[in-house]
């Protein structure tokens, strides 16, 4: 493989992380309202965003490396993890989907009783490693995609993933008093849903055909 051909394999995989991580976690949600209102009282926002980004890149760091590590040459399981994770992102995307549907809004309140930098990371970390699907999301599903990219590339794959928790996360926290209006709007919230359903789906599908065709 030359050079021109090592750099292309980089930035499609980066990329793909990059928009398969978004897909996941740009949704209506505790986590996402509980930065948002972080930045608009402009309360320990960066420490937040750090948490939660630093958070999203060890566990999506780990689920790339440990799937890695337990498909190693078993090419059976290889091909079975991809193909449940295609699975869950087509049903993923039909849920964005589905919420492209319906009318709703992410709207916080600024109000409330000043907190410390140590007890906002701890409800942070509440937001964040308490909800299950985070596991889920990162670990298993993240963590099993990753796994089907050649060795050299997984590493990209995991950054791909993990910037799109830092720029999402930092969007929500230090754009917040731009982007709380736009998310108050239902119409917003169900273009972007769509947008996010159309992407997962195009995902499953190069899943699918990366397990049809092989390496």
């Amino acid at each position: 493989m030359n050079l021109n051909d090592t750099i292309s394999g980089v930035g499609t995989v980066f990329v793909q992380g990059l928009f398969l991580s978004l897909g996941l976690i740009v949704a209506i949600g505790a986590q996402n309202a509980f930065v948002l209102r972080q930045g608009l009282r402009r309360e320990h926002v960066g420490s937040v965003v750090a948490f939660c980004a630093l958070a999203d890149a060890l566990l999506i760091t780990a689920g790339v490396l440990g799937m890695a590590q337990a498909v190693g040459e078993r090419p059976a399981l290889a091909k079975a993890l991809a193909l449940g994770g295609a699975a869950f992102l087509a049903v993923y995307g039909w849920q964005a989907l589905h919420r492209a549907r319906q009318a709703s809004s992410l709207a916080v309140a600024e109000s409330g009783q000043s907190l410390s930098c140590g007890t906002v990371l701890a409800q942070a970390a509440a937001f964040t490693l308490l909800n299950p699907h985070v596991y889920l999301d990162t670990v298993l599903l993240v963590g099993s995609i990753g796994a089907q990219q050649p060795a050299p590339l997984q590493g990209w794959f995991a950054a791909g993933a993990s910037a799109a928790s830092l720029l999402w996360f930092s969007a929500l926290g230090f754009g917040a008093r731009w982007l709380a209006p736009w998310f108050a709007r239902p119409r917003a919230w169900q273009v972007l849903d769509a947008l996010i359903g159309l992407t997962l789906w195009v995902l499953s599908l190069l899943l699918v055909r990366h397990v049809v065709n092989g390496p």
